[in-house]
């Protein structure tokens, strides 16, 4: 520690700048890792709603609708596919209308249809359920979110898209500024550097301090990124928690496990920081090494 705050003296001004540096680009990165995992969230939430739902005529029986819900259970398309009766769509809309006593006068189970609400395995199943099920007796209306589902999947492809190429422009302008800024605190030990190297010490000997000093300057960058994030995040949370009202948990799913990003939790969060941390630890070590390259060959 006290190599690098004789270090942080030789060279303020490059110091502070080399922080600044890492510190804005730590934070956008972690804004960008936090928004696309919402979003792949959002999106993994929509796809797992009801995403078909064909309300029945009120002549149709429950042996019919029970036949047509065998028919795409056994087509290997769905996910799920629940049968709501009248009764249910009776108790779901005295719920959903239990301070309005007027609706509740005018509505009876009689009058509400009864349904199937069906989620499939892939968007693309979406089209061809909707046309299977336009062509059964006894269906009134279908309805599907296949433009909501197509969107979503276009604007997250999209966001990734521009959030891939951003993050490679500022990797690469962070590697460019901080190997400037390394080499010309390099070039003021020059002297140190060239007395080492006839004393016959090593390569990774010259290189430690420089390394150890971007590992530090890396730290300390990734956790006042980190909490400065955190601190604007819980300063709009109210605005974030009006806007995703009703949605209780958003999800990432991989092959291997379940990653929770809505409410956040302690484990994203340790995955947002970590994930900073070593983009940190990389981008600094990288400029440091081809900055030091030139003065121990």
């Amino acid at each position: 520690m006290s190599r690098l705050l004789k270090s942080i003296r030789r060279a303020p001004y490059q110091s502070f700048a080399a922080f600044l540096m890492l510190f804005m680009s730590l934070l956008m990165a972690t804004a960008l890792l936090f928004s696309i995992g919402s979003l792949y969230g959002l999106l993994g939430y929509v796809e797992t709603r009801p995403q078909v739902t064909v309300y029945f005529q009120s002549n149709a029986s429950e042996s019919e609708i029970g036949k047509i819900r065998q028919e795409l259970i056994d087509s290997g398309k769905t996910l799920s596919v629940k049968y709501v009766s009248q009764t249910d769509a009776f108790k779901t809309y005295k719920e959903l209308n239990k301070d309005n006593p007027l609706l509740l006068e005018m509505v009876t189970a009689d009058i509400l249809p009864a349904s199937l609400e069906i989620n499939t395995k892939k968007p693309v199943y979406l089209p061809q359920i909707a046309e299977f099920l336009q062509k059964k007796a006894g269906v009134n209306e279908v309805v599907f979110q296949k433009i909501i589902i197509d969107r979503l999947v276009q604007l997250t492809a999209l966001i990734k898209t521009i959030s891939l190429t951003f993050f490679i422009f500022l990797t690469i302008t962070t590697m460019i500024i901080l190997f400037t800024i390394t080499h010309f605190k390099v070039a003021l030990r020059k002297d140190e550097i060239e007395l080492l190297r006839l004393l016959g010490a090593s390569n990774n000997f010259i290189r430690w301090p420089f390394f150890q000093e971007s590992l530090i300057f890396a730290f300390f960058s990734a956790t006042s990124a980190f909490l400065f994030f955190i601190g604007l995040f819980f300063y709009f949370s109210p605005f974030i928690n009006g806007y995703l009202r009703g949605i209780d948990r958003l999800t990432i799913n991989f092959d291997w496990a379940q990653l929770t990003v809505w409410p956040i939790n302690t484990t994203w969060l340790a995955c947002i920081y970590f994930g900073i941390l070593l983009f940190g630890c990389f981008t600094y070590l990288t400029a440091s090494f081809f900055a030091t390259k030139k003065f121990i060959k």
